[in-house]
């Protein structure tokens, strides 16, 4: 998977940086929201915390999909500004204890 920014601008009123991209993932699957924030994070070398992935559109046909990401100044903005399930869609699932292991017991 690649990722290829094609616009990054300042948005002063709302403490971020909103950028479109392109993905181009020959070969695989559509990548998960997750996988490219983990991807961006590293392109833009910037916290985990404060990058949203807003959305990804795959291109019908090709291995290819157009995204827009923000990237905020700091984690109260985000909280502040971005609704509560394209939060939820970028935070990584919590490892949960596992309940066989309390059954046996």
């Amino acid at each position: 998977m690649e990722i290829d920014i094609f616009e990054e601008k300042e948005n002063k009123l709302f403490n971020r940086k909103e950028i479109k991209f392109y993905v181009d993932y020959d070969g695989e699957a559509t990548p998960k929201v997750l996988d490219i924030k983990s991807k961006l994070v590293a392109l833009l070398n910037a916290k985990k915390d404060v990058v949203v992935v807003d959305n990804v559109q795959p291109h019908y046909g090709e291995p290819k999909a157009l995204g827009y990401a923000k990237v905020y100044d700091t984690i109260d903005d985000l909280k502040y500004i971005e609704a509560e399930h394209i939060i939820a869609k970028n935070t990584e699932p919590e490892e949960e204890p596992a309940e066989e292991e309390e059954a046996e017991e």
